[in-house]
């Protein structure tokens, strides 16, 4: 239940907005992938299934490298959004914040190609290995603080999924 102030309005709850950061702050939106990790439920697959056609366009454009690559900056851009957010909730991996899910799901999609199966495919893996968190995720997400340790363990966890989906790829692919 929430206190009221002087004035009988509801006092904020503490999180973000309630501290003067909200949606006039660029580590906003990126953290949240543009109000997408706002989602009441499961906020984390919503991120990764609003990460796809991102991937998808990215892939078309640049192939595997190009894909490669803006995960890898995604990283980075990350890092610093995910700490600001971090920071300011108050939170250690506050929920809304959803690009480490994005970023991972890229690195997961490097090898689908234009397939729209491996794609489906690079989704589910994807978020197997993230809320599995088999070793070293379940490291990155324990012992690794911060906005990298945010991101840190959504990258491992894209990093088993683009190899698994790459070894099924090859192994269907083959006559």
């Amino acid at each position: 239940m929430s206190a009221n102030d002087s004035s009988g309005a509801p006092k904020p709850s503490g999180g973000p907005a309630a501290l003067g950061f909200g949606p006039r702050h660029p580590a906003w939106h990126l953290a949240t992938w543009f109000g997408v990790g706002l989602m009441p439920k499961a906020p984390g697959t919503w991120g990764s299934l609003a990460a796809v056609p991102f991937a998808y366009g990215i892939h078309h454009v640049g192939g595997a490298a190009g894909l490669l690559v803006a995960a890898l900056v995604l990283f980075g851009v990350g890092v610093w959004a995910a700490e600001t957010f971090r920071r300011h909730a108050g939170t250690a991996d506050p929920q809304a914040v959803v690009i480490d899910e994005a970023a991972g799901q890229w690195l997961a999609l490097i090898p689908a190609g234009d397939d729209m199966l491996l794609y489906a495919a690079g989704f589910f893996l994807f978020r197997l290995f993230d809320i599995w968190k088999p070793w070293p995720v379940s490291w990155a997400d324990r012992r690794v603080g911060g906005g990298l340790g945010i991101m840190l363990d959504d990258m491992i966890a894209g990093t088993y999924a683009a190899a698994v989906l790459w070894g099924a790829a090859a192994a269907l692919a083959r006559p």
